[in-house]
């Protein structure tokens, strides 16, 4: 047996709920988005009732996917290959951290590509309901984006869920705010955008499915990997190194400057119990910031090797 990787070495953890058997003809799409879109309805759509196996739903913005659970599909045409999607905990978690929650992801996706399973694509679930791209919402597009990388975009679907909570008209402003604002560039990379289950346009789970695999089994599009997988397998960077990585940080520290602010407004209004409590989790918030950015610090012999490399690529030219 070969000497561990570097991602093996500084992120794996004895309790990580890696896929069991991964094989070489595994075709696998993760399935991403904020906590409470819809991410573990859409794969027991898929399941179907019938299904002995059901991912657990969970209730508004209480996450039942602390960890990332691997469901095997039946599809069509493919007797001799699985189709494996993967339920992902969305950052924002109600459970964990968002570091913790990009290392648990990070990991399962470096062991799988390191075992040559491929990814067929990946599907980015998004509430139609909310109003503005800002907060969670924000933060998991950014994610979704650098975990995948540019190259593999015209892998991904882009779908909006919960059309029978709002009406049309406005689901159809906000559809059109997304595609030409928030989705632009990952469409223009060449995503595809869909409904969830929205008649007479709307798709179900099962045919947003297809529109992966199908390229893929007619040999028009190839599994590639995505960029998280190449950096920690192939470039051998540490977790804070990929551009995952670097996003969570910059947003952590945006973060953490609202939460002093936060603290510090608090300590100039009189101090009732409501003000004294409010004290005490803006303090807990912030040290638990700080401890994310510490696991996401790079280390300074990591930054020196960087220049170092660097610079005799320059002296070579």
């Amino acid at each position: 047996m070969g000497s561990k990787k570097l991602w093996e070495r500084t992120e794996r953890k004895k309790d990580d709920k890696l896929m069991p058997d991964p094989r070489e003809t595994d075709l696998i799409i993760p399935i991403m988005g904020a906590t409470g879109v819809g991410k573990s309805s859409f794969v027991n759509a898929l399941l179907g009732e019938g299904s002995k196996e059901q991912a657990k739903v969970g209730h508004e913005l209480q996450s039942e996917t602390a960890h990332l659970q691997h469901y095997v599909i039946p599809y069509p045409g493919l007797p001799d290959r699985r189709v494996i999607v993967v339920d992902t905990p969305g950052f924002d978690d109600t459970t964990e951290d968002d570091r913790e929650i990009l290392r648990r992801i990070a990991v399962w996706l470096a062991d799988s590509y390191s075992k040559e399973a491929k990814i067929a694509g990946v599907i980015y679930l998004y509430e139609i309901t909310q109003t503005r791209m800002l907060g969670t919402a924000r933060k998991n597009l950014d994610m979704f984006k650098k975990l995948c990388g540019p190259k593999a975009t015209k892998n991904t679907v882009l779908v909006t869920t919960k059309w029978s909570l709002i009406r049309t008209e406005v689901g159809i402003s906000r559809e059109k705010q997304l595609k030409h604002e928030h989705w632009k560039e990952i469409i223009q990379q060449g995503s595809k955008m869909f409904r969830l289950d929205q008649p007479p346009e709307g798709k179900t789970a099962l045919e947003i499915v297809a529109e992966i695999m199908e390229p893929i089994i007619s040999e028009r599009l190839v599994a590639m990997a995505l960029e998280i997988q190449t950096e920690l397998v192939k470039v051998e960077k540490l977790l804070a190194e990929t551009e995952a990585g670097r996003t969570l940080r910059y947003t952590l520290e945006e973060l953490l400057e609202n939460q002093k602010k936060m603290a510090q407004r608090l300590q100039t209004e009189d101090g009732g119990e409501d003000v004294h409590r409010q004290v005490k989790d803006t303090d807990e918030k912030i040290q638990n910031t700080l401890e994310q950015l510490r696991a996401l610090k790079i280390p300074w012999t990591r930054k020196f090797l960087g220049f170092f490399k660097l610079k005799r690529r320059s002296n070579s030219r």
